[in-house]
């Protein structure tokens, strides 16, 4: 298996450092470290800076969370503090 078919690619869309914006990121981090340990990338778009992306995304509210690789894309709104639901909505896999 090609070694870059196994990294996720997640983009979190926010709207400045808004209290939600930064527990959606370090939740985000969390899971990922305990679930996807060196296997994601994690890019944050702040669309106080570029609106003009929220476009592509068809990004509605923020935080949003969106999965582009593996497919298919998923959409996570809200500050991802409920774990499993996180989870099954990014179709990942418990290691544990």
């Amino acid at each position: 298996m090609d070694q870059q078919e196994d990294v996720w690619e997640l983009r979190l869309y926010v709207a400045g450092k808004t209290a939600k914006s930064v527990a959606a990121l370090n939740n985000l981090k969390k899971y990922c470290e305990e679930h996807l340990p060196g296997k994601y990338v994690i890019e944050v778009v702040d669309l106080l800076i570029q609106p003009q992306l929220a476009a592509g995304d068809q990004i509605l509210a923020v935080p949003t969370l969106v999965k582009k690789v593996p497919e298919p894309i998923r959409k996570i709104i809200g500050d991802l503090s409920n774990e499993e639901k996180v989870l099954v909505g990014l179709d990942i896999r418990s290691a544990k």
